[in-house]
Parts: structure tokens; C-alpha cells; sequence
């Protein structure tokens, strides 16, 4: 399937955005971990945490996860403490995508795991049994993911666990986003303010049962921050509800950075609303290390609005649901920008074009990254169309019928 994309040329609306997945997946995790049974209200209704909500419901020994990076992880790490035998696998590029760091980690506090195909690889097939508590050593630049999903049980083990990072702590608001969450389900977890190396303390003691409310989601804010700042309406202003000042949400952050580019926040008592004012850098370089999700919306609207960058702390970029670094570049190129990637890290563009394809189709490669922050280059292109729109259901499945509100004519 695909679609073609052509923009309005004004940009007023208010939006309401899915809750955020990160929170509902941790949610998610805590309450079954809790052996509860409160309400968790506004969930995610993405495929992400569709996937946690159907292993917990169906309660099978298979448990395919799609294309959910992060249910990978949990998932592991949590049937790593319940009775019984799991496996979890998922989509063709999901057991492409390396998960030997946790395994390891979780075998030394003594999770039986075995691999089912490739060593290093989902599937994987989980015995529970009683873990114990073990003090854990990692590097800071590893998957956040792989640190939640071990702090997460931590409150299960005989004793805690206490979790040193070593080096720079890659994605640190993900972890901060666990503690805050299994703080308010009444665990004790704690970590130290320096980083060499950081030190993580989780007591014993569980989790209790509570209700709790799922926040907006800040990932889906920033497809309209993008699309107000590649607007050429003068007026362009987007209202989103439910979204926090003080959010646990590292990807909240990004209100700085389309502050540079001329995306001003005003908070409410109800949410946010945004809208153009400010002048443009010349050049923009920045860590996206804290918010690496951000990275292609990022990317993009700097293309568009013609300003040179150099982004680094992209490491995890590789391992996502793509190589996004290498989706980045090639689908750009089609769209007259060349970009270049320094080793693992960093991604940068100074400026150098070349033509641009008559009719370009933006390929998504299963990634809902790549489909919505591709989406708003419509504000600057006469045509463009998307290939599989259909991924953007991973995390916010209402993103074209939000772009139809708001003006955006999809055609397939």
C-alpha cells in the first residue's frame, strides 16, 4: 500500500494525541509485576502496547511480539520471574535485533534462557524461576531498554540489585522514566547524580496495586512541531492536550530544540500550544543522545529548512526497528540531500544536494518513524509519497486521520 501526501496551506487545529507507549508498556509491566488488578486508564492503543496487554490477557507459552522492540526486553526480563516456559519471538527484523546484553545479564542473576535459533538473536525460549539478587555491572551506552527492563524486576529479587553504569549513560530521562514509575508503584529505587560510574539501588519489596493515568505522548508531539516549522503559513499554531510541563517524557527535551528553530511552547493548564516565532540558526549541532527517537524528525526538518547539522548520540539508531541512520541517507538522497554518517555516531549534513527524483516514494522500512517524520516534507514538496503508511500503527495509529484533520489531502 501506498499513499500520496499533498499539504494545506494553512495549519490550525487542536490534536489529540495517543498516550504515550513508554509509560503504558512500563505501566503495564509494573502492574502485572504487582499482581494487580486496578485500572490503568488512557493506555496506548498502538501495536507496542497492544502486544504487553495480549501476553499478559492470553497468558500463552508463544508470544510473538511483531515488531515491538521494547516488549522484547520487558518481556524477557519479566518471564525471567514467573512460573513456567515462554517464547518470545517476533517479526523477521525483530530476530535480527542483538538481545544478548540483557540475556547475559539476566543469566548472572540466574534466568534460564535459551536461544531457539540464532546465538545472540531472538527467539527465546524463558524458563522462570527464582532470580537472585546479584550486583550488576553495564555500560551506560547500552539500549536503555535492557536497564529498564532489569531495574523493573528488581523489586522481585531476594535482596534488590544494585546496577552500576559505567561511561556515559546513553537515553538517561528512559531510566529516569522507569525509577519515577516504580517509585509511584511503591517500590524504592534510587540512583546517584554522577555518572562515573552510575550507581542504581533497588530495594526488596515488590510493588503494590494501584490505579493509575497514562500521560500523552511527547514522540508524537514532535511530528507537529516538525510540521508547524516546515509550514510556510506565517500563522501556523497546533493546540496538544494532555501533555506535561514536568514530564517524565525524555522526549519532552525537544521543546528546546525546536525552540532553535523557531517553534515557540506555550504550556496551559491543559497542555500545550505551539506555533512560529524566532529567527533560524545558520547551523544546528546537537547530542541527541537523551532523546534518540527524536532523531529522524530532527533530521528532517532541518533538511527542509535548509540548515547544515551535525547530530551525535546516535548510536542506537542502528539497532532500532531499522538502521535509521542508513534510511536517513538513502531516502533523503531522493528527496536532494546528502547526507553523511560518522562511524556509529553522528550524522551530519552541510549543505550538498543533488536532484531530486520526479516522483520520490519514501521507503518506511516497517519503522513508524520513518513514515511520520517523512509525512510533514509534504509542507515543501509538490508530491510525495509514503510506501506501507500502515507501520505508524506501532505507536500512533490515528497519525493520518490527524493529518486529514488538519488539512492534508491522502490519496492511495
Amino acid at each position: 500500500m501506498r499513499i500520496q501526501l499533498k499539504a494545506p496551506q494553512n495549519l490550525q487545529a487542536t490534536i489529540n494525541l495517543p498516550a504515550s507507549k513508554s509509560i503504558s508498556n512500563r505501566a503495564l509491566v509494573l502492574r502485572a509485576l504487582a499482581h494487580g488488578t486496578s485500572p490503568i486508564s488512557n493506555l496506548a492503543d498502538c501495536d507496542d502496547t497492544m502486544v504487553i496487554i495480549n501476553a499478559f490477557e492470553k497468558g500463552e507459552e508463544l508470544v510473538d511480539i511483531k515488531a515491538a522492540g521494547t516488549a522484547m526486553r520487558f518481556l524477557t526480563a519479566f518471564y525471567s520471574t514467573q512460573p513456567g516456559t515462554h517464547t518470545l519471538t517476533g517479526t523477521e527484523r525483530m530476530r535480527q535485533r542483538p538481545i544478548s546484553i540483557l540475556v547475559d545479564a539476566l543469566r548472572l542473576l540466574g534466568a534460564k534462557i535459551d536461544y531457539a535459533e540464532k546465538e545472540g538473536f531472538p527467539p527465546l525460549r524463558i524458563t522462570g524461576s527464582q532470580l537472585q539478587s546479584k550486583e550488576l555491572t553495564l555500560p551506560g551506552d547500552v539500549s536503555s531498554q535492557y536497564i529498564s527492563a532489569l531495574l523493573m524486576i528488581a523489586p522481585t529479587l531476594p535482596n534488590g540489585l544494585n546496577l552500576k553504569l559505567t561511561g556515559h549513560v546513553t537515553s538517561l530521562p528512559y531510566i529516569d522514566m522507569t525509577l519515577q514509575l516504580m517509585r509511584e508503584f511503591g517500590a524504592s529505587a534510587h540512583r546517584s547524580e554522577s555518572s562515573h560510574p552510575m550507581l542504581i539501588e533497588v530495594k526488596a519489596g515488590g510493588y503494590q496495586d494501584i490505579p493509575y493515568i497514562i500521560e500523552n505522548d511527547w514522540s508524537a508531539a514532535s511530528y507537529w512541531y516538525e510540521m508547524v516549522a516546515l509550514s510556510n503559513d506565517a500563522d501556523a499554531a497546533i493546540s496538544l492536550p494532555h501533555l506535561r510541563k514536568r514530564s517524565t517524557q525524555g522526549d519532552s527535551q525537544g521543546t528546546e530544540l525546536f525552540k532553535m528553530l523557531g517553534v515557540q511552547t506555550d504550556f496551559t493548564a491543559d497542555g500545550i500550544n505551539i506555533f512560529k516565532q524566532g529567527n533560524l540558526p545558520h547551523r544546528l549541532d546537537a547530542d541527541l543522545r537523551e532523546m534518540p527517537d527524536l532523531a529522524q524528525t530532527f533530521v528532517v526538518t532541518c533538511c527542509f529548512l535548509g540548515i547544515p547539522f551535525r547530530f551525535t548520540g546516535l548510536h542506537t539508531l542502528r539497532i532500532k526497528e531499522t538502521d535509521r541512520i542508513s534510511a536517513l541517507i538513502n531516502e533523503l538522497h531522493k528527496l536532494g540531500f546528502v547526507l553523511c554518517a560518522e562511524a556509529d555516531n553522528a550524522l551530519r549534513w552541510d549543505g550538498e544536494r543533488c536532484p531530486v527524483e520526479e516522483h520520490p516514494v519514501i521507503a518506511t522500512y516497517d519503522d513508524h518513524r520513518m513514515a511520520m517524520a517523512f509525512a510533514p516534507a509534504a509542507l515543501r514538496l509538490k508530491n510525495i509519497t509514503i510506501d506501507h503508511p500502515e507501520v505508524v500503527s506501532k505507536s500512533y495509529p490515528r497519525y493520518w486521520d490527524d493529518l486529514r484533520q488538519v488539512g492534508f489531502r491522502i490519496d492511495q
